[in-house]
């Protein structure tokens, strides 16, 4: 089942190649009715999940190449299953939002199938060299997105993209080979398995090393400061799906590389080093915050909203509690589905005004009431309005987090204040106001189409809100292990409070 995840949009990718160019009409609904097949598949893989199980489910196994110990090797926890889910969910969602592309259509859904695959295979893999060759798969597919559909700049920004990432790439396979190797002197048998990988013996140095080379790929991705400087112009270029698809689901590589990876391979490494992810954590939740108020691009608003969200990620990651661990996870799938739902509003506005800039906008609520209406609400659940879904993720990193980082966490609280600043004022200077732009004064509002692309989004911002435990329960078993293990490895002991759950406790007794 878990290779049909993969294979699914592989073959969606060929049909729509093979479709003929005469029946151009026929691309976008067989783009999206093939990604709706593993949208379907991980619906049935989330509720078919044993919520009270921490280790891998549905697994798929096969031997690849035996002589290098290289597997095709698939499994799911609840770590990877939300983040498969919402990328199953975001690639129908921005194809269908991708009406406006005529140019070279066939291209642009068959590189947008690609890149699900590809992003499935990286959060299902449990064999490194299959991690791997993932991880890098995804490049090629949105480089093209990029610097095909993007805007005027769009060339530069995908080879500052393929640039960035790919050197941290490299770092990552030199640290994987490395750790075959070390699995091979230490057993007689090279292995790329994760659990193998898991269990050698590494010296301090070798660990701290080899820790400081996957973060570093992983940091690159997310993006960290001060790694970050690719993501404002692949943003602001991309076209709106692939905005969506990066923003939704392509950073969250990074945050789920460092939790699966380092804290998972490297436990003494993640100990000692949690003050310096730290660091460039709450320097990137304030820096982004920052940098997002005075923009005057909506989009690259958004772009640097993204920089300091996911700052809250690592932040709880390395805080190295269960409230925080659990807290970063779910986050990873609240910032996807309000980042990704704005940065589909930008499209629709850009598709009507041809323009990302806040100073040409002013007095939209008027003409686009439903338009604003969504916009001010996803807003509100970005900046972690009570009730939505961005307030349950932040309130438990931060509260999570508290035990171990309470002077980190008390600078990172000022993200939530600014978060506010730059959301608000946006939504002040584009909405609210005279109509003194006859460009905007004949502005359609939503069509039926577009509400319902943004409607399951806005449904899981409540949704999510009002009953995290959906996920909680599933992901709680597995962070949970990760903690276990760091604990019996290392002299680290994780502070009460204990189980994340207990955080939003809906029943007597925090059960």
């Amino acid at each position: 089942m878990l290779t049909a995840l993969i294979v699914i949009p592989v073959v969606g990718a060929i049909l729509v190649a093979l479709l003929p160019r005469r029946r151009i009409e026929l691309v976008l609904p067989v783009g999206v009715g093939m990604s709706l097949i593993p949208l379907a598949v991980s619906g049935f893989l989330f509720a078919a999940f044993e919520t009270g199980e921490a280790g891998f489910q549905f697994v798929d196994q096969a031997v690849w190449y035996e002589p290098w110990g290289i597997s095709w090797s698939l499994g799911v926890d609840g770590i990877s299953l939300p983040l498969v889910v919402l990328t199953t969910l975001l690639v129908p969602i921005a194809l269908a939002a991708s009406t406006s592309i005529s140019h070279r259509l066939k291209e642009f859904v068959a590189y947008t199938l690609a890149l699900e695959a590809g992003l499935i295979g990286v959060f299902l893999a449990l064999d490194l060299f299959l991690f791997f060759v993932f991880f890098e798969a995804i490049l090629v597919p949105m480089y093209f997105i990029i610097g095909i559909w993007g805007g005027e700049r769009r060339v530069y920004a995908a080879i500052k993209f393929f640039l960035y990432t790919a050197f941290g790439s490299a770092l990552l396979l030199a640290a994987i080979i490395g750790l075959a190797i070390l699995n091979s002197q230490q057993t007689g048998a090279p292995s790329f398995a994760f659990t193998d990988l898991a269990n050698l013996d590494l010296s301090v140095g070798t660990e701290r090393l080899l820790f400081a080379a996957f973060a570093l790929a992983f940091a690159i991705k997310v993006p960290l400061f001060p790694f970050h400087t690719w993501l404002p112009d692949a943003h602001v270029e991309a076209p709106t799906a692939g905005s969506v698809l990066l923003a939704g689901v392509l950073l969250k590589l990074g945050t789920y590389g460092l939790l699966r990876f380092n804290l998972g391979l490297f436990p003494q490494a993640s100990v000692d080093l949690v003050p310096v992810l730290a660091v460039l954590a709450v320097v990137g939740i304030i820096y982004g915050a920052l940098v997002a108020i005075v923009q005057p691009d909506l989009k690259k608003l958004v772009a640097y909203s993204s920089v300091s969200h996911l700052g809250f990620i690592v932040l709880g990651t390395f805080a190295l509690t269960s409230g925080g661990l659990a807290g970063g996870v779910v986050q990873n799938i609240n910032h996807g589905v309000t980042t990704g739902a704005l940065f589909l509003l930008v499209g629709m506005i850009y598709d009507r005004r041809h323009t990302k800039q806040i100073a040409d906008f002013g007095g939209l609520a008027q003409v686009m009431p439903i338009y604003s209406g969504i916009f001010l609400f996803t807003a509100f659940a970005s900046i972690g309005l009570p009730g939505l879904n961005g307030f349950v993720g932040e309130f438990m990193v931060l509260v999570g987090s508290f035990p171990t980082l309470p002077v980190y966490v008390i600078v990172a609280a000022g993200g939530v204040v600014l978060a506010a600043v730059y959301l608000l004022w946006a939504y002040e200077r584009t909405f609210t106001g005279p109509l003194d732009k006859p460009e905007n004064e004949k502005l359609v509002d939503l069509s039926a189409r577009e509400v319902a692309l943004l409607a399951p989004l806005v449904v899981l911002m409540v949704l999510l809100g009002l009953y995290p435990r959906i996920l909680l329960d599933r992901v709680e078993p597995s962070t949970e292990i990760v903690l276990d293990r760091i604990e019996a490895i290392t002299t680290f002991s994780v502070p009460e409070p204990g189980r994340a759950m207990d955080i939003f406790a809906t029943e007597s007794g925090g059960e």
